[in-house]
C-alpha cells in the first residue's frame, strides 16, 4: 500500500503530526511529541487546515508522548477522530482522555446567535418600560405601607420612638448646617455678581438687591438645600437601611414583632420633615449674606440699605413663604425615596450600591420636577 506523507511543523519537544493517505483516500494520522498544554502552540489550526474536512480512519500513536485534556481538546477541534477502542488500542489511557473530552465538547451548546441591532434596540426599550413599571408598582406599595404606618402611629402616639427622631434630626439637620450655609453663601454671591454686572449696564444696579432676594428666597435656598440633602441624607438612608436588609436585621425585627416602618422609616421621614424648613431658612440667611457682601463691595451698598430695600416693598415675605412651602414637600420626597431604595436592597453589595445611586438620582430628579410644578402652580395663583 502506497502512502503520501504530509508532515507538520516540527518542534523540539512540542506536539507534531503526520498525515498519511493511501490510494483509496483513507487518512492515517500519526501523532508525535507532547500533546499537552505546554507543547501545543497553534498546531490545531494547522492540522484542521491540512485535513480540510477529511475524516481520520486510523491513528498511529507509536511516537506520541504526553497527552492531556488540552491535547485532546485540540485534536477534537481539528480532526474528526472516532472514540472507539481499536482507534486508540496503542494508548488506551489517551483514548480515555479523548473520549471524556469529546463527550464534554458534544454536550457544550454553541453560543447564542446575537440578534440584529434593531431587535436589541427594541429589547432595551422594552426592558426600560418594564423596569419603570415595576419600580412604579414598588413605589406605590411602599407609599401604601408608609401611610398605614403613619396612621397607626397617629392612633397610638406611644409607639413613637422619640430617641430615634431626635437622633435623626441631629444627623440629618444640625450636622448639615455648615455645608448648607456655605453652599448657599456662594450661590448668593454668584447671583449678586451676575445681577450687579448685568443691571449696572442699564443704570439699575441698585435693583440687584431685589434680584438677590427673589432668587434666594423663592428658588435657590430651598432647591440647593434639598439637593444637598438628597445627596447627603437620601444616600445615607438607603445605605443604612440597605445594610440592615443585607444583614437580615429587618427580618429579625419583623420576627420580633417590631414594625420596620415605624422603627426605620418614620423617624427619618419626620426628621427631614422638621429640619428641612429650618435648614431652608438658614440657607436663606446664608444666601442673603453672600449677596449682601458682594453688593457692599461692588455697589457700596451698606447692610442697612440692603435690608431696607428687601423689606420696603413688602413682597419679600411672600417670596420667603413660597420657598418655605416647598420645603416640607421636598423633605417628604427625599426621605421617602431614600428609605424605599434602602428597603429594596437585596442580599448583595452590588444591589446596595445600585440602590444608593438610584436614591440620589431619583431624589434630585423629583426635586427638579416638583420645583417646576410648584412654579406653574404659583404663577397661576399669582404668588
Amino acid at each position: 500500500m502506497a502512502f503520501v506523507q504530509a508532515w507538520g511543523f516540527m518542534t523540539a519537544h512540542g506536539a507534531d503530526y503526520r498525515i498519511d493517505t493511501d490510494d483509496a483516500g483513507h487518512v492515517c494520522l500519526a501523532l508525535s511529541g507532547s500533546w499537552s498544554a505546554t507543547g501545543l502552540g497553534h498546531i490545531a489550526e494547522r492540522l484542521k487546515r491540512e485535513l480540510d474536512g477529511r475524516a481520520v480512519e486510523s491513528l498511529d500513536l507509536s511516537a506520541l508522548g504526553r497527552f492531556d485534556t488540552a491535547g485532546a481538546l485540540a485534536l477534537r477541534q481539528a480532526a474528526d477522530v472516532a472514540t472507539t477502542k481499536p482507534m486508540w488500542q496503542a494508548r488506551p489511557e489517551a483514548g480515555s482522555i479523548y473520549k471524556t473530552v469529546a463527550r464534554l465538547e458534544d454536550m457544550t451548546t454553541p453560543p447564542p446567535k446575537r440578534p440584529p441591532s434593531w431587535v436589541r434596540g427594541f429589547s432595551k426599550v422594552g426592558h426600560g418600560v418594564y423596569d419603570f413599571a415595576s419600580e412604579s408598582m414598588a413605589a406605590f406599595a411602599f407609599l401604601g405601607r408608609l401611610l398605614v404606618s403613619c396612621l397607626s402611629t397617629m392612633r397610638n402616639p406611644r409607639r413613637i420612638r422619640w430617641a430615634a427622631w431626635v437622633s435623626q434630626m441631629e444627623r440629618s439637620g444640625l450636622d448639615a448646617i455648615p455645608i448648607v450655609v456655605v453652599t448657599n453663601f456662594f450661590i448668593g454671591a454668584v447671583v449678586a455678581f451676575i445681577g450687579v454686572d448685568l443691571l449696572t449696564q442699564f443704570g439699575a444696579g441698585v435693583f440687584a438687591v431685589q434680584l438677590i432676594g427673589v432668587a434666594v428666597f423663592r428658588e435657590f435656598a430651598v432647591v440647593i438645600t434639598a439637593v444637598l440633602l438628597a445627596g447627603r441624607s437620601a444616600s445615607s438612608f438607603a445605605a443604612e437601611i440597605g445594610s440592615m436588609k443585607m444583614n437580615q436585621e429587618v427580618d429579625a425585627m419583623q420576627v420580633m414583632g417590631v414594625d420596620s416602618f415605624q422603627a426605620l422609616v418614620i423617624p427619618r421621614l419626620a426628621a427631614l420633615l422638621i429640619m428641612l424648613p429650618l435648614l431652608t431658612f438658614v440657607a436663606m440667611l446664608g444666601g442673603l449674606l453672600g449677596g449682601m457682601l458682594v453688593t457692599w463691595s461692588q455697589l457700596s451698598v451698606g447692610p442697612a440699605f440692603f435690608l431696607q430695600r428687601l423689606v420696603e416693598d413688602g413682597y419679600m415675605p411672600r417670596h420667603m413663604l413660597v420657598g418655605l412651602i416647598k420645603a416640607p414637600v421636598f423633605a417628604l420626597v427625599v426621605a421617602a425615596i431614600g428609605c424605599r431604595q434602602g428597603m429594596a436592597v437585596a442580599g448583595d453589595v452590588q444591589s446596595l450600591g445600585y440602590r444608593v445611586t438610584a436614591a440620589v438620582v431619583q431624589a434630585i430628579f423629583a426635586i427638579i420636577l416638583l420645583d417646576a410644578i410648584f412654579a406653574l402652580i404659583f404663577i397661576e395663583l399669582g404668588l
